[in-house]
């Protein structure tokens, strides 16, 4: 009785743990595909979760930073999706790889073409963007996300440090440094289609030294194998005659003793 109340004690709490962790994963967010540096361009993924039981999502609208402005948002397109981009005319233009920019992304709206994102599933809408301050270690995304029962529920909260996060945090995209995110290997979309060749001609190349240093290491593994296989053979014939050796000394041993 008592062993069965223990774990009906620990079964609740679970359950209790459970339905408290599912609502702070349900909300929309925003994350790198590998690192967004500063100064430079990086594809980020929209990630939203459908959070009710009885909706699906239709509709979901991102509002861009406007302290740090963005001049390019490329959407990549998904399956089922709509998607429009919404540029603002900047107050002051900015600098950007020698040319003046006079405006830049103020929202993205994808809208569902049929069912949207029904309830238990989440859909990622990746946009690549840039080009990132160099002067801020975040960036803020404050998303609208509308249900197909007319629900509308707004992730525009500013997290604060040091404080407990809001009930309707808006999506926030961290910065590395710009040294960090090259040697990580950031995708840097202002290069050009002649850097893009060229990158593809450097990973061909290391494609066939890797498949060089592959191929050697493999014959080297098959030597090792045959070796490794003779001596085994050696030993085991060294034991056998050893053993021979001494059977025939016992045997002689005894026929002297009866002589």
């Amino acid at each position: 009785m008592k062993a069965s109340r223990i774990a009906a004690a620990g079964a609740l709490a679970a359950s209790a743990v459970i339905a408290l962790s599912v609502p702070a994963f349900a909300h929309v967010t925003v994350q790198p595909e590998g690192t967004a540096a500063k100064g430079g361009y990086a594809i980020v993924d929209f990630r939203v979760p459908n959070e009710r039981d009885n909706a699906s999502t239709t509709k979901l609208e991102v509002s861009f930073p406007s302290d740090h402005p963005l001049t390019s948002a490329l959407p990549v397109p998904v399956d089922g999706w709509d998607v429009k981009v919404t540029k603002t005319e900047l107050d002051k233009p900015i600098e950007s790889h020698g040319e003046k920019i006079t405006e830049a992304v103020s929202k993205i709206t994808w809208t569902a073409k049929g069912d949207g994102i029904e309830p238990g599933f989440l859909q990622k809408f990746p946009v690549s963007i840039g080009q990132l301050p160099e002067d801020a270690d975040e960036l803020v995304f404050k998303a609208i996300q509308t249900y197909s029962n007319k629900e509308v529920v707004r992730w525009i909260e500013v997290p604060q440090e040091g404080q407990e996060e809001p009930d309707s945090p808006a999506p926030v995209l961290p910065l590395a440094d710009a040294a960090d995110g090259h040697s990580h290997g950031a995708s840097d979309a202002s290069s050009g289609p002649g850097d893009e060749a060229e990158d593809s001609g450097e990973k061909a190349d290391e494609a066939s030294d890797d498949a060089e240093a592959a191929a050697q290491t493999t014959a080297s593994e098959d030597s090792g194998d045959g070796t490794d296989t003779t001596a085994r053979v050696l030993g085991v014939v060294g034991i056998v005659v050893g053993g021979a050796g001494v059977a025939y000394g016992v045997l002689a041993g005894r026929r002297r003793s009866d002589a």
